[in-house]
């Protein structure tokens, strides 16, 4: 596990397997509304071509928070501290 990502609004956690790179997937958390996704398979091989499409371009980090933004919709399971 690896924070990839860490702003005031999001935080974005990436879980890899060392033994099978294309497996893992992405922890994506929206810190003001308490809430968090995971993807993993066909939605986290997408989402890692759009980051490093992003990345390319060199975002800020309103436009990366944005980009975030659109998981929002899908983030169910509520932030709890373990």
């Amino acid at each position: 596990m690896q924070m990839i990502y860490n702003s005031p609004n999001y935080c974005v956690f990436e879980f890899r397997d060392e033994a099978e790179p294309a497996r893992g997937g992405y922890e994506i958390m929206d810190k003001a509304a308490g809430r968090e996704i995971f993807i993993d398979g066909v939605l986290a091989t997408q989402f890692r071509q759009n980051v490093a499409e992003l990345i390319a371009n060199q975002p800020s980090v309103e436009q990366i928070d944005a980009f975030l933004g659109r998981f929002d919709g899908l983030m169910q399971q509520p932030l709890t501290l373990h």
